[in-house]
């Protein structure tokens, strides 16, 4: 059977999948903890509003108290999946330079189709919520979403032909990610609305199937290894371990400066921006804009918009502009819409929030490219293996500190988190100011080997 290099199928439906299964999950946890604290079946029914606004009705402050309950077990949750991820993400991505990209892909497949069956059987027996500590746990055995992408990228980045094409191929898989978690936000509402968790999950676990079934039977590698190339797990891990101290202690100083300026602004932004968007739902769910699901679908296709527009920046900006400058208009664009969002009190502002917001999704991707652009071929899965481990500590970090932020301020002011997610962007900010001033007015880059194009002239990174 003849097989194709084109991975992009594979990354629209996992991350559409995964879109569908974030809101809702998060919507069946609240459910089930609003059903156990208030003994009462949820309020479902095609009125926006379905919480109290009198703020001294004893059910008000039932509901606040499943705002705290729902907040604190989402991050129990995800912190019980971050530790395995990191270390899977870690050796998985980085072995993809000896071993092949697609087991990047194909395990954290298996782990979201085990969550998801799980899920289904949970949902139409009512099973206990603590169960779910123990499928996170599993779960991380599998991967997750940084070893998805950490594979995905590193693939797509073997495909280009010369730096040019790195930062819209890596942007293309932006947009991608975010058109897919629109659409899947959107959809989410109608399918749960329609039929229900059990079936909602069910589905979920058909998309994986699909994507599944693509990756081993039409999905070629970008890595081909021979029978000779394999090894062992202890000559794995020593050859990920050496490609990490070649990529961070054997390079010249400048390199490693801009290489580790580069990570912490990635890692800045990316805490600030996952933190705030993180608690959206729970946000939503919240008086005074109590959304139903069919709303927190519209809020989520909002996004689309946002990636969409991210892309267009890159494409347009690009032209003009040094990467640098893509990430601060990019951090500023953030900080505009977050600071909306802490006060937005009716759906119109909620939804207009996404208006300032245009180019928040404009600095990661390009953030990639640069630190793709500093680096040999081969330390590629090296480089995106540190971006998998990051992305998870960060993420693992970030749910600890905004939940439980927000379960704290939630009471008195829930936006508080959202003006803190503005504030905490100082960070990369500093960190980019840094980096230019090192750099001064010479190029930014060091790349290691100079790729010419194919009339001959040297490609400017």
């Amino acid at each position: 059977m003849k097989k194709t290099l084109i991975v992009e199928p594979v990354i629209c439906m996992y991350i559409f999948a995964y879109s569908l299964y974030m809101p809702v999950g998060q919507q069946y946890v609240y459910r089930r903890i609003w059903e156990e604290t208030i003994n009462s079946s949820f309020k479902d029914d095609d009125n926006i509003s379905h919480c109290e606004l009198n703020k001294s009705a004893p059910l008000y402050l039932m509901e606040q108290e499943v705002q705290e309950k729902a907040s604190l077990f989402v991050m129990k949750m995800d912190l019980s999946n971050a530790v395995l991820n990191i270390l899977v993400a870690f050796v998985l991505v980085a072995n993809g330079d000896f071993c092949g990209r697609k087991i990047s892909l194909i395990l954290p497949l298996v782990g979201n189709l085990v969550s998801s069956i799980f899920l289904s059987i949970m949902s139409y027996y009512s099973l206990s919520l603590s169960f779910l500590y123990a499928l996170a746990f599993i779960s991380g055995l599998f991967g997750g979403m940084a070893t998805f992408l950490g594979g995905a990228f590193a693939f797509i980045v073997e495909l280009c032909e010369n730096h040019k094409q790195k930062t819209i191929r890596i942007a293309v898989v932006d947009l991608i990610y975010g058109l897919a978690f629109g659409l899947g936000g959107l959809s989410s509402g109608f399918i749960l609305k329609g039929i229900g968790f059990t079936w909602t999950f069910a589905t979920i676990s058909l998309i994986g199937i699909a994507n599944f079934f693509y990756v081993i039977c039409f999905l070629d590698d970008t890595v081909q290894v021979s029978e000779v190339q394999q090894q062992s797990l202890m000559e794995g891990l020593k050859k990920t371990f050496s490609g990490i101290h070649a990529l961070f202690k054997s390079s010249p100083l400048r390199k490693r400066t801009s290489i580790i300026l580069l990570l912490c602004t990635f890692m800045a932004y990316l805490f600030t921006v996952f933190g705030g968007l993180s608690l959206f739902t729970l946000y939503e769910l919240n008086e005074p804009l109590c959304w139903n699901e069919i709303y927190i679908g519209y809020g989520s296709a909002a996004s689309t918009s946002v990636s969409l527009t991210s892309f267009l920046g890159i494409i347009v900006f690009a032209q003009k502009l040094k990467d640098i400058y893509l990430v601060f208009i990019g951090i500023f664009s953030y900080i505009g819409g977050i600071v909306m969002a802490a006060f937005a009190n009716t759906t119109l502002l909620m939804l207009l929030v996404r208006v300032p917001s245009l180019l928040t999704f404009m600095p990661l991707p390009v953030l990639r490219s640069m630190l793709s652009k500093m680096v040999l071929p081969s330390e590629q899965g090296a480089l995106f293996a540190c971006i998998a481990c990051l992305e998870v500590v960060i993420g693992a970090v970030t749910i600890a500190a905004f939940n439980s932020t927000y379960a704290v301020t939630v009471a008195w002011f829930p936006g508080f988190s959202f003006l803190l997610s503005a504030g905490l962007c100082i960070i990369p900010l500093s960190t980019l100011s840094w980096l230019m001033c090192t750099d001064g007015h010479q190029q930014m880059y060091v790349p290691l080997v100079h790729e010419e194009d194919p009339t001959g002239e040297e490609i400017d990174s």
